[in-house]
């Protein structure tokens, strides 16, 4: 069932934030109704290739991306621009828990369909905005995109290589991470608010920024510079405050030595071969370690070439070292950790055939919470939702759909 099975969620949100927050909502068990638009769907649908492949092999036009954020939710389409779609809307709002929608400021004002109109309809709702920049401030109509987020809220001042290296200069993180913390910071907004309800009997307003999510995920760094006045710069794979924290060379790759305290840098040295660095004043403490880094990274790297990542892994595991190799996503998968949590499930999806069908089915990470239902596709809830939720008959049905409101 699933501890969000008495919850329905109205899901006006495309691309990334606001999807990866019904998705969540979904996997927790809630009812996820999820508005697209007629004809064309989400944006994400189209983002390919890779597309997924249906039983005889053949790319459909259902994009990885789409499947990434969409799982758990019943799609159906509707044109709310037309009056008759703002209808829709509005009813389904009126007997929904949660509503999530990631228009620009003001964008929904125009339909009926923002806080004030709905909430005048259902006092209960928790109304949930994801927005680049926030409902004030003087961004706040701007549109907002993960990438233009990491480069404006600092993230990509602190990754990339050094000053001074080959390839220096600022990089994204290799994944919209800040739509995906977005995305949680949102669910975890709705939870509270649902909380409150229990108390209050009231729904509430959430603003949600990226901008704001992406400064508050700065974490340690913004201390480092809140408490000094000094910008972090970018170290590459180096930490800021800890040393050695970043990846080495090794005779067929490279290994990650994540040396969190000064007794495993004592086992470190003594894997090494190099125990006398454990009592030299300039490494023996983790202040001494960051400060004396310059000496102490060169020294690490002229050791670890001498043996294989895997021969590092065993020996560093065994003497309570954390380590581990820098692993491709066919090695994450295939791994016996990820294989033993079950990291990846493979599902029935109506494109794909039936697993018996294909050899290589539908594949999705697995949520980290539950995982219930694969994807749907494009309007094939419409008739069933509508019909189910607003008891919409038939002959009703075909005037909207003639008039290509859904």
């Amino acid at each position: 069932m699933g501890a969000l099975s008495h919850l329905r969620v109205l899901d006006l949100s495309r691309v990334l934030a606001g999807p990866w927050a019904g998705q969540i909502l979904g996997d927790l068990g809630a009812e996820v109704i999820k508005v697209e638009r007629p004809g064309t769907g989400d944006d994400t649908r189209a983002w390919g290739p890779p597309y997924l492949k249906d039983a005889a092999g053949l790319s459909t036009g259902e994009a990885a991306y789409y499947l990434a954020a969409n799982r758990n939710k019943a799609s159906v389409t509707i044109d709310f621009t037309h009056p008759d779609g703002q209808q829709l809307v509005r009813q389904l709002a009126e007997r929904s828990d949660i509503l999530l929608e990631n228009f620009k400021v003001g964008g929904l004002e125009a339909y009926g369909l923002d806080y004030e109109s709905l909430k005048a309809i259902n006092p209960r709702l928790i109304y949930c905005s994801i927005t680049g920049f926030g409902q004030t401030g003087p961004y706040a109509k701007r549109a907002g995109y993960d990438f233009m987020i990491q480069g404006l809220g600092g993230l990509m001042s602190l990754t990339g290589r050094a000053a001074g290296e080959a390839g220096e200069g600022p990089v994204k993180v290799g994944v919209a991470v800040t739509d995906i913390l977005t995305g949680l910071y949102a669910t975890v907004g709705v939870l509270a608010a649902l909380a409150e309800r229990e108390r209050s009997g009231q729904g509430q307003y959430i603003d949600t920024a990226l901008l704001d999510v992406q400064v508050a995920c700065l974490a340690n760094q913004a201390m480092n510079y809140l408490t000094t006045g000094v910008a972090p710069r970018r170290l590459g794979n180096a930490h800021p405050n800890i040393v050695p924290y970043q990846d080495f060379p090794t005779a067929d790759g490279d290994i990650i030595l994540t040396v969190g305290n000064d007794q495993q840098f004592r086992k470190f040295a003594k894997v090494a071969g190099c125990e006398p660095w454990a009592d030299d004043p300039r490494f023996a403490t983790n202040a001494a370690r960051v400060a004396n880094r310059a000496t102490l990274i060169p020294a690490i790297r002229q050791v670890t070439v001498f043996r294989t990542t895997q021969e590092w892994v065993r020996a560093l595991e065994e003497a309570g070292v954390p380590c581990g190799p820098i692993n491709d996503l066919s090695e994450v998968f295939s791994d016996p950790q990820a294989l033993a949590r079950g990291l990846a499930v493979d599902m029935h999806h109506p494109l794909a055939g039936s697993l018996k069908q294909v050899a290589s089915p539908l594949r999705l990470s697995r949520t980290p919470v539950s995982y219930r239902r694969p994807p749907p596709l494009l309007g094939e809830h419409t008739a069933a939702v509508l019909s189910e939720t607003l008891g919409l008959g038939a002959e009703r049905l075909a005037e909207l759909a003639a008039a290509k409101v859904i």
